[in-house]
């Protein structure tokens, strides 16, 4: 799809879509982008120039459809995919893209730490029509045999460019995590519980040093400005609790994420911020404002918030609810969670299941700040219930198939495609049909009025 854009800008000395954007110059990614949120391409173009709008479309994954994460844009959600250490399959990984793709997910996290994976990145870019982002700390400790001791600036370079060359469109870098904010740790409950956070404090423990990645900042600008890789400044202090929420540490470090948001947009590297965790949903709110204000409007991308610690097995569930509060006051971009959230490695089933909680949550936060056209498939819905349209209802819902097979868990046959009751209340008390009838029967409803005055 890209592959004539991205060839006539070949000779262009900088090619990211923040460029673009300050030159005055509208992309065919954001005009594609415009379409796509029913807003003017120009509008498009000086939110990415503000820096309040992302579109992360690596030069080199041509078969990219662009899409855009801001909050002039409908609400996005990303699913996270991966290898393990114990359990690492190329095809496995490639069908939950698959099945990321079929259900929603408009973006793609590829957080691999097993396996080939330069091969597995490989395929997931290869059947990928969203962005791919990744955690290149992930890479880095494994190509140093898990030895974080063995790190190096100039290692830690070269797996940035490697993974940057095969079209990965976003990185999550912990580079806001620095040496002073060591001491905050011991105050919480529950520590680092970002995994690339606890390795780079493990790392700068065992040097003393600032964090490889604050220090070799610009060199990592510099790699994500030649393929156009947008930045997710990650949050290593992001709280793993409700106890830690909105403490010292992580606020701390949110300044510093805004500091390096600006170092970014100077070399016209596209960025979003990534937030909480676990947070009280009391919380929230305060969090999508702090960050605005701290991080000068980038696009906040928030994992969950989780807004209770008891909900394992169910954490999807706790986190979406988080997510819709968030969405609402201002988030961009939502991180599913899946059932297995801190318990085990997803499937392809807990994959379906955390994109669905989270479409809901978008969704929700889409109609909750009053966006244009966000409701028109809601009321088109409640028009095929109230007609016992079945199959309209089915095309509509935001799991097609787990809304079919639950109607026909009961009533399999084809001729309940027609019915107008369903196996909950039975053809003698539906309430859609009860009203219809009244209505149809010509029944003189102000006749009631009258009776009761």
């Amino acid at each position: 799809m890209r592959k004539e854009w991205v060839e006539k800008r070949k000779k262009d000395s900088v090619r990211t879509q923040m460029y673009y954007a300050k030159q005055g110059i509208v992309t065919e990614e954001m005009k594609y982008v415009a379409g796509a949120e029913k807003l003017d391409p120009d509008f498009v173009r000086s939110e990415v120039a503000r820096g309040r709008m992302i579109i992360p479309a690596n030069i080199n994954h041509l078969q990219l459809e662009p899409m855009a994460i801001g909050m002039a844009a409908t609400c996005k959600i990303n699913a996270n995919i991966g290898s393990s250490a114990v359990a690492s399959d190329v095809a496995g990984e490639v069908e939950k893209v698959k099945i990321c793709q079929k259900y929603g997910a408009d973006t793609i996290m590829d957080l691999s730490t097993g396996g080939d994976l330069d091969m597995i990145r490989q395929e997931v870019i290869k059947n990928a029509k969203v962005p791919i982002g990744t955690v290149p700390m992930y890479q880095i400790l494994h190509d140093c045999n898990n030895k974080i001791e063995d790190l190096t600036i100039d290692s830690m370079l070269k797996v940035i460019e490697r993974q940057a060359k095969q079209g990965v469109s976003y990185f999550t870098i912990h580079a806001g995590f620095l040496l002073r904010s060591m001491p905050l740790i011991a105050k919480r409950k529950m520590g680092i519980v970002s995994r690339g956070g606890s390795l780079m404090a493990a790392w700068m423990m065992h040097y003393h040093k600032e964090n490889p990645f604050y220090t070799a900042y610009d060199d990592i600008l510099d790699i994500c400005r030649e393929y156009d890789v947008s930045l997710s400044l990650g949050d290593s202090l992001r709280p793993g609790c409700l106890y830690d929420a909105s403490d010292e540490a992580q606020l701390g470090e949110l300044k510093v994420l805004g500091e390096l948001t600006l170092r970014a947009w100077e070399k016209d590297v596209q960025v979003m911020i990534e937030g909480p965790g676990h947070v009280p949903l009391n919380q929230i709110e305060r969090n999508m404002k702090l960050e605005r204000e701290y991080c000068h409007e980038a696009p906040f991308y928030i994992l969950g918030p989780l807004v209770t610690d008891v909900a394992a097995g169910y954490d999807h569930i706790s986190s979406a609810i988080g997510a819709a509060v968030g969405g609402w006051h201002g988030a961009s971009m939502l991180c599913y969670v899946t059932p297995k959230e801190h318990l085990g490695l997803p499937n392809a089933a807990d994959v379906r299941e955390g994109i669905i909680a989270y479409k809901i949550a978008a969704h929700a936060a889409d109609i909750a700040r009053g966006r244009k056209g966000a409701r028109d498939i809601d009321d088109a819905m409640s028009d095929a219930r109230y007609s016992f349209d079945w199959k309209r209802q089915f095309e509509l819902a935001l799991d097609p198939d787990r809304a079919r097979e639950y109607h026909d868990e009961t009533l399999p046959q084809d001729i309940f495609k027609e019915a107008e009751f369903c196996s909950m209340c039975g053809p003698k008390f539906c309430s859609y049909k009860i009203s219809q009838d009244l209505i149809e029967g010509n029944v003189d409803i102000d006749s009631f009025d009258t009776a009761a005055s």
